[in-house]
């Protein structure tokens, strides 16, 4: 069940396009693989087995977010120069999340252990969102303060410039979540536990 625990997903693949994108806005989709197992053991087996490969490591993870920037920028000119009028930048996201199938059936310790690691599973994911999110946010608000420029070509070029150094800053922010959520993986997964225990059961365990 150690095994199990440590489990969680570290992982998020970020498929960014060469443009921007609208921050506010977040699209999500879900879907779901599935575990079948009795024993700790078995879904170890079935997470390593079935879970989304991210292709950056070559390994299979507990769940993955694959993201998308995808941006509206809308222009004003005025025939001697050119500025920005909007700048809308959507993030879409699609999540992977594991699913136990016997999950209803299951032995009462191990299930709580598996409610605990699914739920931050999801967290983890979702939190991955969120940084994307409010890089989306963050990019909207520098493309929109663009000073003008003597034409739409040449703000265009100043706007894929912004955006590219924006995106390494969001996949630095990203991958730093990562290196931390690892780092406390242990204590926050025991305090997770702890909580789902006296929930559940009234308890300390």
């Amino acid at each position: 069940m150690r095994i199990l625990a440590r489990a969680v997903a570290f992982a998020t693949l970020f498929l960014v396009a060469a443009s921007a994108a609208n921050a506010a806005t977040v699209l999500r989709k879900y879907e779901y693989f599935t575990l079948n197992g009795r024993t700790a053991a078995d879904l170890d087996r079935e997470l390593y087995r079935r879970g989304p490969l991210l292709q950056r490591t070559g390994q299979r993870h507990p769940g993955m977010t694959k993201m998308r920037f995808v941006n509206r920028i809308k222009y004003g000119s005025d025939g001697k120069s050119c500025r920005v009028v909007d700048a809308d930048i959507t993030v879409h996201a699609q999540i992977y999340l594991p699913r136990w199938k016997q999950r209803r059936t299951a032995n009462p310790d191990l299930a709580v252990v598996w409610d605990t690691l699914s739920a931050d599973i999801k967290r983890h994911e979702e939190s991955h969102i969120s940084i994307a999110r409010t890089a989306a946010g963050e990019m909207e608000r520098r493309i929109r303060a663009l000073p003008w420029r003597k034409d739409c070509a040449a703000m265009k070029a100043d706007i894929d410039a912004l955006t590219a150094k924006l995106m390494i800053e969001h996949d630095i922010a990203q991958v730093q979540f990562d290196k931390v959520e690892a780092i406390n993986f242990d204590d926050r997964f025991g305090r997770l536990l702890t909580y789902r225990i006296i929930r559940e059961f009234g308890k300390n365990p």
